[in-house]
């Protein structure tokens, strides 16, 4: 029985937090620690999902390197968000979950 830090080999300094909604033209992104060394794990669901993962998946992971994040879980849930709005998105998730978690 490990009686250390429950989450040691996870990313420490972040909590889990969201931003978004679920509307159209909009996205919900939830942040979470990763495992330790693990980089980012990304889970997209989208209504344009063929169209245009690859380009969701990389603005996500250029918005996290840009922010530091590193070993994230991150889920994006798209209603057709463009560029911008997934950026503004990640952004919050991010800056909440390095200030303690939660949505607003």
């Amino acid at each position: 029985m490990n009686m250390g830090n429950e989450h040691e080999g996870w990313a420490t300094g972040l909590a889990s937090a969201s931003a978004g909604s679920l509307l159209s033209g909009d996205c919900l992104v939830e942040v979470s620690p990763g495992a330790a060394g693990a980089g980012a794990v990304l889970t997209i669901e989208s209504t344009v999902l063929r169209a245009y993962g690859e380009q969701i998946r990389a603005v996500v992971l250029r918005t996290l390197a840009e922010a530091g994040l590193a070993d994230v879980m991150v889920k994006v849930r798209d209603r057709g968000a463009l560029d911008f709005v997934l950026e503004a998105r990640v952004k919050t998730a991010a800056a909440r979950a390095l200030s303690g978690g939660g949505s607003r």
